[in-house]
C-alpha cells in the first residue's frame, strides 16, 4: 500500500515496518494477520526488479547464483503471482512449470512465461505479460539452489 495510513505515516525500512490503527486492510480489530518479511543475503537470496521488454528473448537477471525458486509478479497488471522452480523445470532449460500461490490452480505448463534457471541468474525465454510484459515493472525474489554464503567448500 502506498497511503500513508496504512504504515503509521512512516515508510517500512530494511529493518522495521509498522501498520496504522485505522487502516481496516491491515489492522482490523480481532483479525488475524501475517507478515512475510525477507533480508537479501549475498549468495543465498535476491530481491528486486526489472522491466520487461515483451520478448522471448527477455530480460538477465544476475542473482549470483543458481535460482532454486523464482517467485514473480508483474507490478502493472493484476495477473497473478507466478513460482518457477528446478523441481518443476525439466532437466533442461526453460523451465516450464508454473505454480500460483494466490490461486487455487493445479500447475501448468503451457502459459508462455518460461523463464532459463541458469548458473548465476535467471533469463526470461516467454513473451507473456507475467514475465515479460513491455515496459512492465517485474518483481522478484530468487533463492539459491546450492548457497554460497556460509558454504563449508575448501
Amino acid at each position: 500500500a502506498t497511503t500513508s495510513g496504512a504504515w503509521n505515516n512512516t515508510s517500512p525500512t530494511s529493518t522495521v515496518f509498522s501498520v496504522g490503527a485505522g487502516y481496516n486492510e491491515l489492522n482490523f480489530s480481532g483479525n488475524t494477520y501475517v507478515a512475510y518479511c525477507f533480508a537479501e543475503i549475498a549468495g543465498f537470496s535476491k530481491f528486486g526488479s526489472y522491466t520487461g521488454n515483451g520478448s522471448a528473448d527477455g530480460t538477465f537477471v544476475y542473482c549470483g547464483f543458481r535460482p532454486a525458486f523464482v517467485m514473480l509478479k508483474n507490478s502493472n497488471t493484476t495477473d497473478s503471482w507466478l513460482n518457477k522452480d528446478y523441481q518443476r523445470a525439466s532437466d533442461y532449460n526453460p523451465a516450464s512449470g508454473n505454480l500460483y500461490p494466490n490461486l487455487s490452480l493445479s500447475e501448468d505448463t503451457g502459459s508462455g512465461a518460461y523463464i532459463d534457471l541458469l548458473s548465476n541468474g535467471f533469463k526470461i525465454r516467454g513473451s507473456n505479460i507475467s514475465v515479460s510484459g513491455n515496459g512492465n515493472t517485474i518483481i522478484f525474489m530468487a533463492f539459491a539452489q546450492n548457497p554460497f554464503k556460509n558454504s563449508l567448500a575448501r
